[in-house]
């Protein structure tokens, strides 16, 4: 079986869950999305707070690592997409707990690293924020300052899974080669060298 993992982490609206449902479209295996696993976890629950939002991310997260565990157990190859944080952020070093179980399972690893001028991406997250999809679950913070959000983003610049990453700057969509990143994915899913 196919023993790898495809990390999609990085700024908030930088467009890793279009990427990261691209992607699993392209090659054709199971993508978990973060914000939509909130969602959905969320969808019977009514969420009025941001602590309580935050409380169901960490929720999230660790729902996630099961599902991803279960792929693990019989050698399947998955994608998963989030804003992972690195140690210090929250009670849990999400980096740390995604890197155990690439180790635990002997699984290798590709990350894509999004980011791009936070101003830009704060303008974004804004505009996205309005959207009925994004569920009221992950509206908490539809008002957040530029200072706040570019703090948010630059504290996720360690997160850290292994040294086979690709950094993308999305300040401009029109100056990405996605077919080419897609491309670099499936080579790495299926190169069996």
């Amino acid at each position: 079986m196919n023993k790898k993992i495809i990390v999609v982490t990085g700024y908030p609206a930088s467009g890793k869950s279009t990427y990261a449902k691209e992607l699993s479209k392209s090659l054709n295996i199971p993508c978990l999305i973060k914000d939509t696993f909130k969602i959905a976890i969320c969808a019977n629950i009514s969420v009025t707070s941001v602590e309580e939002s935050k409380l169901y991310s960490s929720v999230t997260f660790d729902a996630m690592m099961y599902v991803v565990e279960r792929h693990m157990e019989t050698n399947s190859p998955i994608i998963i997409e989030g804003n992972f944080v690195p140690a210090g952020i929250k009670d849990t070093d999400e980096s740390q707990v995604i890197r155990t179980l690439i180790d635990k399972y002997n699984y290798q690893s590709l990350a894509f690293k999004f980011f791009g001028d936070t101003r830009i991406l704060h303008n974004r997250y804004i505009e996205r924020d309005k959207l009925p999809e994004r569920g009221g679950v992950n509206a908490f913070y539809k008002g957040v300052p530029h200072t706040d959000f570019d703090m948010i983003c630059r504290s996720l610049d360690s997160f850290y899974i292994s040294d086979n990453v690709i950094s993308i700057d999305t300040t401009d969509f029109d100056l990405i080669n996605f077919d080419g990143h897609i491309e670099t994915a499936h080579s790495f899913l299926f190169d069996v060298t």
